[in-house]
């Protein structure tokens, strides 16, 4: 089968719905797929590179406006493509677009990573494209069943969607050894990882410690929030038991996992709309607090079983969370279990690669 996914951003650019791109475009090209990817550059050059047996077109970047680049060789080289599959990620509206008006595939699959939030001028011009973009595809694959009931773009479109949840490779976080600073320490540790953006919610997790007194908190990753945040740590007064963490690699993240005892995600807004860090600490075992967004991240976090689901923005119900798997033990250990069990039965590279494969195959060959 020949395979075009199109996004705004591919490796080396590190990110969620980037690496979720990469993992899946090697595992079909590994599968004997033709799978090529067509993104933009980071400067104004246009060129093609084959990563990992997938190719890769990297279209010159005229410029960025509210996080989405703008290419006009986007038009062009799409426009050379005929791929018996095209596979978008939303929101990118420069490459839904290009795909409307110019887009050779025999078939079109939409990954609904997202509505569009916090760009609400970009929502109110987009949205008569968007919903020409969506009639269109055909199909729509949403990464939990949450966001298809949750979501009132997705409503109108309910037929079209399929779920496919976001997976990981989970084996190197469930052998590995507890970072050694980390674990030569005795409180109990709570862990954060992710870009340190506004929809991430670290502030409420902030304004919580002070009720945890008897944990430590590591923040791993940077972003714009993080001066803003290390202030905020330093004004609670809680700056000696709060460590900003911001330059750990891939390879190095299990063992932060490892030294944790629980696991939060605090995310305040619908932009967070899975929460994929949740799948690396539950294969490391690790019980996890996360919010009630409508959205994936209690979809993947099931409360009372893999963790503890919480309102969101109330560092009061997050202070109790941790303070309740913190003061109970075999309720942490029972809960990390069931996580990672949960991980291996749902959310592993396979089974997403699977499901992917079988949404194309049912387009390709439902009509022969």
């Amino acid at each position: 089968m020949n395979i075009l996914h199109l996004y705004k951003d591919y490796f080396p650019v590190a990110g969620g719905i980037e690496n979720h791109i990469k993992w899946l475009a090697e595992a079909q090209a590994a599968r004997g797929h033709q799978v090529s990817v067509l993104v933009t550059s980071r400067d104004r050059r246009t060129h093609v590179e084959t990563i990992n047996g997938v190719r890769v077109l990297f279209a010159s970047r005229l410029a960025t406006i509210s996080s989405a680049p703008i290419s006009a060789a986007m038009f062009s080289l799409l426009r050379r493509e005929q791929p018996d599959i095209v596979h978008l990620q939303f929101p990118y509206p420069w490459g839904e677009a290009a795909n409307y008006f110019v887009g050779r595939a025999r078939k079109t699959v939409l990954t609904y990573q997202s509505d569009i939030v916090r760009q609400k001028y970009l929502r109110v011009v987009y949205a008569p494209l968007m919903q020409r973009v969506l009639a269109r595809v055909d199909a729509i694959i949403a990464t939990s069943p949450n966001y298809i009931a949750s979501s009132p773009v997705l409503a109108r479109w309910r037929n079209k969607c399929t779920v496919v949840p976001l997976a990981i490779d989970p084996t190197p976080f469930e052998s590995a050894s507890p970072n050694s600073l980390l674990a030569t320490r005795h409180s109990p540790l709570v862990l954060f990882v992710g870009v340190l953006r506004y929809y991430k919610g670290s502030q409420y997790l902030l304004d919580a410690m002070p009720a945890v007194p008897r944990a430590r908190l590591v923040v791993v990753g940077k972003g714009p929030m993080e001066r803003q945040w290390k202030n905020h740590a330093a004004t609670l007064g809680i700056q000696d038991r709060v460590s900003f963490v911001t330059d750990v690699a891939d390879a190095d993240l299990p063992a932060y996992y490892a030294a944790a005892d629980i696991f939060v995600l605090p995310s305040s807004e619908r932009s967070e709309a899975f929460g994929l860090v949740q799948l690396e600490a539950m294969a490391a075992g690790k019980p996890v607090v996360s919010t009630e967004l409508g959205t994936g991240t209690s979809f993947v976090n099931v409360d009372g079983e893999t963790g503890l689901v919480v309102p969101a923005r109330d560092p009061r119900a997050l202070a109790a969370a941790i303070n309740r798997l913190i003061d109970d033990a075999p309720l942490c250990a029972r809960m990390g279990a069931a996580a990672r069990v949960r991980v291996q039965r749902e959310f592993t590279l396979e089974q997403m690669v699977d499901r992917v494969m079988a949404v194309y195959k049912d387009l390709i060959f439902k009509n022969k």
